[in-house]
């Protein structure tokens, strides 16, 4: 039986890119947990089509790569940060070919190819399905390192802050609680440093590319310990989603466009030319907009992704996965153009952290999807993220490195001794349904200050029924789950009515311009 309290050096919750980077970066100083609730290979990482964004090639270079970057974030990239992950790209890529990645490669050298916003041809790549061979060769590197343990199917409940505890002093991260489903008890996790690595939360949308995991948990767990949270107006919707009844999620990569795909309507017209001179290469926020408006304006279910001009040896050899899939749905991409529609994608905001990871916590990091490091601004550049990850999981590390351990205090074990099991699940996947339609509805895509209202309103009513289930009921992963996405939902409303201007991922129909100053969304708790 395991016990009920566990000691580590330092916990990570999370096992995508960031998260096993870090853990890897500090196993040989440090004794590592890494929790994660499904199985390691079950967050977005493992999804990533597209590639990691670095500059290696002739004539490219760190200027270029750096104003791309601030173009794409529209005002809002932090020149610092965006530095820092452009100038330590190439040693993380060295550091991924030591551990064995399978780099698709060309004439004896890393294949670079090019993606919607890059003006250079810079995105290293495991032909399509970059993520899954990162992330594999990770888990591998993972798994025989004896210093690092790992604790699949736990969910995070809360962190535990010496606040909290009601202890003196700065307040600091000392540990977590997290469910354990295999025995449905909730385990208290002690040590003096945390790194949040919970991914993003598209969760919160009806139509998301992101898999089930994405709901939130790091964000909201961060912002109730008192952390604050910047940019979460800025949600990129991807442009391009499989459009299919029988799958879900199932993402086109912008690498199809890169490689000379073509946006069509029903009856062949290419339209994107019309919305912007940059046409398919124009960056995503730009693409999902222009679709969501041929889409309205000709009541249309999709459009179409057409890359069947290419020779069908160049589709097989650059996009298999994609390749494989749509075939399996009768789909032939050689010959034909495919059904797409634009999803909730990636969060560009998140917990406000400084270049080591640093949150307003201390003993707590924050890296990847869930940190907001002030590099992607109003709109994250296709490929940015995976090294943004890698970037930022290796500055926590040499900081946790650095610094002394101190013994964490005494903590409680979770007290659920007044709640009971709950009778009314329907409630919880009746209110997540609930949620999901009405922030597409009411903050996708195209948005006013009417539907944020109305969204806003919705939100309080389902935090009170959510909050009075929390309280009472034995916590399930679906309840904690729901009760990350609506405090997620409520800081991204928050967020966009605070925006008086449309930039980057956040457009308004009530104010449409560009405001004369860019300045970071910050909201604090308690303020």
């Amino acid at each position: 039986m395991k016990p009920t309290s566990l000691d580590f050096d330092v916990l990570i919750v999370g096992s995508g890119l960031a998260g096993l980077s870090a853990a890897l970066h500090l196993a040989p100083t440090h004794r590592v947990a890494v929790l994660t609730k499904r199985e390691m290979r079950d967050g977005s990482s493992s999804w990533a089509q597209g590639g990691i964004a670095a500059v290696l090639g002739e004539g490219d270079s760190f200027a270029s790569h750096v104003d791309d970057t601030l173009v794409a974030g529209a005002g809002l990239s932090q020149i610092d940060a965006t530095r820092f992950v452009v100038e330590h790209a190439p040693e993380t890529i060295t550091w991924l070919r030591q551990l064995g990645v399978p780099f698709s490669q060309e004439d004896g050298h890393l294949h670079l190819t090019r993606e919607g916003g890059h003006s250079a041809r810079r995105i290293v790549h495991v032909t399509d399905a970059t993520g899954a061979a990162v992330q594999q060769t990770m888990i591998e590197h993972v798994r025989r390192t004896p210093n690092i343990t790992v604790f699949e199917h736990h969910t995070l409940v809360d962190l535990i802050t010496t606040k909290k505890l009601g202890l003196p002093g700065p307040a600091a991260c000392v540990g977590l609680y997290a469910l354990d489903e295999a025995t449905d008890e909730v385990i208290t996790y002690r040590a003096p440093q945390t790194i949040l690595a919970t991914g993003g939360a598209g969760k919160v949308y009806l139509y998301t590319t992101n898999p089930d995991t994405s709901t939130g948990d790091g964000i909201a767990a961060a912002w109730r310990a008192g952390c604050r949270v910047t940019n979460m107006e800025f949600i990129q919707f991807h442009p391009t989603c499989l459009y299919h009844p029988s799958v879900k999620s199932f993402l086109i990569t912008e690498a199809v466009r890169g490689e000379g795909g073509k946006l069509l309507l029903p009856d062949g017209t290419r339209f994107m030319p019309a919305h912007d001179e940059r046409a398919e290469l124009a960056p995503r926020d730009v693409v999902a907009r222009a679709i969501d408006f041929e889409m309205k304006k000709h009541g249309l279910d999709c459009v179409y992704l057409d890359i069947s001009h290419q020779p069908p040896a160049f589709i097989k050899e650059h996009f298999p996965t994609i390749y494989a899939r749509c075939l399996e749905l009768g789909i032939d991409i050689t010959k034909q153009p495919i059904p797409v529609v634009p999803a909730a994608h990636y969060t560009c905001g998140g917990v406000h952290t400084d270049l080591a990871g640093r949150t307003d916590l201390a003993g707590l990091h924050a890296i990847g999807e869930c940190a907001y490091t002030g590099l992607h601004g109003a709109n994250r550049l296709a490929s940015n993220s995976l090294v943004e990850c890698m970037v930022f999981a290796n500055s926590a590390s040499q900081d946790i490195r650095a610094t002394a351990l101190p013994a964490p205090p005494s903590v409680p074990a979770w007290d659920e001794s007044r709640v009971t099991d709950a009778d009314e699940a329907v409630v919880i996947s009746h209110n997540w349904d609930e949620l999901r339609r009405f922030m597409w509805d009411y903050v996708g895509i195209v948005r006013t200050n009417k539907r944020l209202e109305r969204a806003a309103h919705r939100i309080r009513l389902l935090q009170e029924e959510i909050q009075e289930f929390y309280a009472n009921f034995h916590v399930t992963r679906d309840l904690l789950e729901l009760r990350n996405l609506v405090t997620v939902a409520d800081l991204i409303v928050r967020s966009a009515q605070a925006r008086h201007e449309s930039r980057g991922g956040h457009f308004i129909k009530d104010y449409p311009e560009l405001a004369d100053v860019a300045n970071p969304t910050i909201l604090t708790p308690g303020a």
